[in-house]
């Protein structure tokens, strides 16, 4: 039974009494840091912080890659992007459940409610743990043939299916850990949210040429290290929810049957949704696995590449939510659409700041992986034009937060499901047939682009329309929203 909530915003429960100087065990309240301030500098802190540890995984990702290509075979690139391809899943569906209690812990938050938001915050990380353990198992089982089905053969195959035998345990860590994460940002704490992925970075890169080189494993060396790295996520998302802000209670299976339901109802959306871009990543290794080896190289090159460079985006959905979720709840929806716009203003900026960078750097990084032939082609040609249509990718990015923290998360898998299928595969077929490998990319970045300009629009006339509606009302139906005016100054129920 959550604490009972006072007008100051605080609980209304007692503090303990402690002896001199002694900090109680539990705040009355959890501060709620978004609702005061400027929305741009929140959004641009909790971006830039998330997005740091992010790309520091990412950079890793990135860095394996690297000294894995010293080992002087093909087929290695091309396991490490097949792997990435199915390790992309197992993330995609934490981000689900991080999404979820990200923002349901934030709106309880905002709300003054703590002690229904400790409940839901211990319920989301258990939650994270069944569902990434599902997951794990069925992948496991599966492996081989679902490393067949993107195309991988021979060598290739047999090294990818290695690395995923040792990785794929560790999921529910992953998830654990990533989701902890998610709730030290509703929490309004980015800095330790940063900490979780950065010190798994860290652990993955001081460990990765000792497993490699000093130990002579190979890429089951850098799938060892994978694993470790998930441990220190774990431990020190943990830490910070436990130690340092007391954020969590011991679990139940009563708690976690009560919260079941409203963290399946924005989890499984956000987890359909974010699977939607794996699948459309699947499909594109499968399409540039007809090319060849050196092919699916240099698409495994981008793959790395991609998430480090644009980390910063990637970032959004989680870093914005809690923004939005903690002024929804305190009811000021004025700053709610004032976050959104903010996060679109975010995109354009930093994606402008990281083409340029990356149109100057392509030869750089194709000599720096040795990439060659269609390869090579393929990476000059990410660096050079498409990273630019990563503004649309970010404007989908920042319309899913609204999408799944105001009460809409369908709207947030029917866009990202429409991006990934009918904005992929006849786009990426038709490229292909008319320009060869190049053409596989041009088709998925114009399918990026109709649809996140969909999503800006739509998302735009959401938070619009927020005007008078409580939280907690019945969400009025996307499509009455989608087809009303722009007008600022009708409340929902009057449309």
């Amino acid at each position: 039974m959550s604490e009972p909530w006072s007008p100051d915003g605080g609980s209304g429960a007692a503090s303990d009494s402690r002896p001199d100087g002694e900090i109680p065990a539990r705040p009355a309240s959890i501060p709620k840091h978004f609702i005061n301030g400027g929305t741009m500098r929140h959004v641009v802190v909790m971006t830039l912080t998330a997005s740091f540890g992010l790309m520091a995984v990412f950079l890793v990702d990135l860095a394996d890659l690297y000294f894995l290509s010293l080992l002087g075979e093909v087929a290695v690139a091309a396991a490490i992007g097949y792997a990435g391809t199915l390790l992309f899943f197992t993330i995609s569906i934490s981000v689900g459940v991080t999404i979820a209690g990200s923002a349901l812990v934030s709106r309880a938050i905002g709300s003054g409610d703590t002690g229904h938001a400790r409940r839901l915050a211990t319920s989301s990380l258990v939650y994270a743990a069944v569902v990434a353990g599902i997951l794990a198992t069925v992948m496991l089982i599966y492996v081989e043939q679902f490393l067949t089905l993107l195309g991988a053969t021979g060598r290739a195959h047999e090294l990818a299916t290695g690395y995923l035998w040792i990785v794929l345990p560790a999921t529910p860590l992953m998830g654990i850990g990533m989701c902890a994460g998610g709730i030290l940002r509703a929490r309004g704490d980015p800095r330790r949210a940063m900490y979780v992925t950065l010190s798994g970075a860290i652990v993955n890169a001081a460990l990765d040429p000792v497993f490699i080189f000093a130990f002579g494993l190979g890429v089951d060396g850098a799938a060892i290290a994978s694993v470790l790295a998930r441990v220190s996520f774990v431990v020190v998302g943990l830490n910070g929810l436990i130690r340092v802000h007391d954020l969590l209670k011991p679990p139940s299976l009563k708690d976690f049957a009560t919260d079941f339901g409203p963290i399946s109802a924005i989890a499984a959306p956000a987890m359909l949704t974010n699977v939607a871009t794996p699948v459309g990543n699947a499909y594109m290794t499968w399409a540039v696995s007809a090319y060849g080896v050196s092919a699916v190289a240099g698409w495994a090159i981008v793959g790395r590449i991609l998430p480090v460079a644009f980390g910063g985006i990637f970032a959004l959905s989680g870093a914005i939510g809690p923004i939005i979720g903690q002024n929804y709840g305190a009811g000021h929806l004025d700053r709610v659409r004032r976050a959104y716009i903010d996060g679109l203003i975010y995109v354009l900026v930093y994606v402008g700041i990281v083409w340029t960078i990356l149109f100057f750097t392509r030869d750089m990084l194709v000599d720096a992986f040795s990439a060659t032939g269609e390869g090579a082609e393929l990476v000059r040609l990410f660096c050079s034009v498409i990273a630019g249509s990563f503004v649309f990718v970010g404007t989908l990015f920042v319309s899913n937060a609204a999408f799944n923290t105001l009460g809409y998360p369908f709207i947030s898998t029917l866009f990202n499901w429409g991006r990934a299928t009918l904005g992929t595969f006849p786009f990426v077929w038709f490229g292909s047939m008319w320009l060869g490998v190049p053409g596989v990319l041009w088709g998925q970045a114009a399918g990026s682009i109709l649809f996140g300009a969909a999503a800006a629009i739509v998302g735009y006339r959401l938070v619009t329309h927020l005007h008078r509606r409580p939280p907690g009302d019945p969400p009025v139906p996307i499509w009455r929203i989608a087809l009303s005016p722009f007008s600022t100054g009708k409340s929902l129920t009057g449309i």
